[in-house]
């Protein structure tokens, strides 16, 4: 019976722990209902105000709206009215014109008919007339018994021949003075201009002879089976010709600035002494070296000499090429700078561009540069480089009329072709062979002799001038005037020359009578 209380006691405890969990849950439950159903009434309490709160603010926004919407259909309807008054305006004024415009229509039909009934009475009165003088011609030619182009030739004609010395007289003293005026200031200004240049510039001839110190320096620089002078041959570019001649070695080559480095190279082998083909492309490259610092310091002093900024290195490097480049004998780049020294003063006098004439007269003769190497004349080459650097195109203008292949367009233009014929045409400046200057001699002869009533031509002042002679019965004076100009147009056409060549035409008549 012990045991047993025990165990009662143990049972009876845990249906005590498991009726006080079960109330406690419970009761917990319930709690729980309490709470929800409490935060329930609270939720539905803040939607209703959310709601009552949100219809309010509906109804103000309504109200709003509404009241906007009168505002503005009030104010188009104003806006439509007046813009109703306004068109109702425009449309009275557009009537009123039509009106305007129907009567002004009327008044110039009736004008019109008016119009065209003058022009036909007119026209009878013109025919009356003209019959009227055709009448009267017809008498008149009954009684001179000429017809009306007769008499007018005739009349002409004996006027011609009347009046023919006053006018020849009247034409020589207008021309006589004209030119007196023309030339007189024309002499001022290039006297004042070249008396201004006071530069000397030589006629240079680039050397292509090489001076050397004894005749043994030949089998030097021939070599061993020739293998010198070949490889000094394929590095330059340039013949080498070795001869009897004592002392000397001529360079042969149409590429002056190759000469120049063949020659430069060819010095400094015959000073060092050990010619040989790896010395000789040594010294080549050297003198290359050298040739181009020359041609960019050249180009360089060039442009300033002339006043001329502002140029790419690549173009003055071109323009110094003209170092090495001959005309007649003339150095081309110091004649350039020589023409821009001209151009510029002659632009300064007579109110010209003197910066583009200055700058035209540099680059004319700039495609001589590279003319053996590029196929053209040296204007067309010279106006492909200036446009390929960007030049301005005034200065391309001024430069490329110089030989005439292009019409003078600007005043700068004819300055620099002026400016250098001055520099190529006065004496020393050129040299010209033997050969050509005979031959020039004879062409000017010939277009003068070719002309009908010429009796003989003679060309002298070194073929500046040409006398022309003529048959006094073949050609009147009127005529020797025609001729004399259609020569000198000739000579333009067909020669090619520097500077002027003055056309003299002579025409003289000798009556021979004996006394007995």
């Amino acid at each position: 019976m012990r045991g047993y209380y025990p165990r009662m006691s143990t049972q009876l405890i845990l249906i005590l722990l498991v009726a006080a969990g079960a109330g406690g849950v419970a009761l917990g439950y319930f709690l729980r209902m309490i709470i929800l159903l409490g935060k329930r009434g609270s939720m539905e309490l803040q939607i209703r105000k959310m709601m009552l709160d949100a219809e309010e603010r509906a109804k103000r926004v309504v109200a709003e709206a509404e009241t906007k919407a009168k505002d503005k259909e009030g104010q188009i309807t104003t806006e439509l009215k007046e813009r109703a008054n306004e068109l109702k305006q425009v449309e009275e004024r557009l009537v009123r014109k039509e009106e305007l415009l129907d009567k002004r229509q009327t008044n110039v039909d009736m004008e019109q008919a008016s119009l065209e009934k003058k022009n036909e009475a007119l026209k009878v009165e013109k025919e009356k007339v003209a019959e009227l003088a055709r009448a009267e011609q017809e008498k008149l030619e009954k009684i001179a018994g000429l017809s009306a182009e007769e008499a007018k030739t005739g009349l002409i004609t004996s006027v011609e021949k009347q009046y023919e010395a006053d006018l020849e007289h009247r034409m020589r003293k207008l021309e006589i003075s004209g030119n007196e005026r023309l030339e007189q200031r024309a002499k001022e200004i290039l006297t004042t201009s070249v008396h201004r240049l006071g530069n000397s510039v030589v006629s240079d001839v680039l050397a292509t002879t090489i001076s050397l110190p004894t005749d043994e320096i030949k089998g030097k620089i021939i070599g061993k089976e020739g293998r010198n002078i070949r490889q000094f041959e394929r590095s330059t570019g340039v013949d080498v010709i070795i001869d009897d001649t004592p002392g000397t070695i001529t360079l042969s080559s149409y590429d002056p600035i190759r000469r120049q480095i063949a020659r430069i190279a060819l010095e400094n082998l015959i000073l060092d002494g050990r010619i040989q083909p790896a010395k000789i492309e040594e010294m080549v490259k050297k003198a290359e070296e050298e040739i181009n610092t020359i041609i960019k310091k050249k180009g360089a002093e060039a442009a300033y000499n002339a006043k001329v900024q502002n140029l790419d290195p690549k173009l003055l490097m071109i323009l110094g090429r003209l170092y090495f480049r001959t005309s007649y004998g003339q150095n081309v780049l110091d004649h350039s700078v020589e023409v821009a020294h001209l151009a510029g003063m002659l632009a300064a006098e007579l109110g010209a561009n003197e910066a583009t004439a200055r700058a035209g007269a540099l680059f004319h003769d700039i495609g001589k540069a590279v003319d053996h190497e590029v196929p053209g004349t040296h204007v067309e080459i010279g106006r492909r480089i200036l446009q390929k650097f960007g030049v301005d195109e005034a200065v391309i203008k001024a430069m490329q009329a110089h030989h005439e292949e292009y019409p003078y367009e600007t005043p700068e233009s004819m300055i620099v072709q002026v400016a250098d014929a001055i520099s190529g045409g006065r004496p020393g400046a050129r040299r010209d062979s033997v050969e050509n200057y005979i031959k020039r001699l004879e062409e000017l002869e010939a277009i003068a002799n070719g002309e009908p009533g010429v009796e003989k031509s003679y060309a002298i002042a070194a073929g500046r001038e040409i006398r022309v002679i003529v048959k006094p019965e073949a050609i009147t004076d009127l005529e020797a005037r025609k001729l004399a100009r259609d020569i000198a147009d000739k000579i333009e056409k067909e020669l090619q020359y520097p500077g002027e060549i003055k056309v003299s035409v002579i025409r003289e008549t000798r009556v021979i009578e004996y006394a007995r």
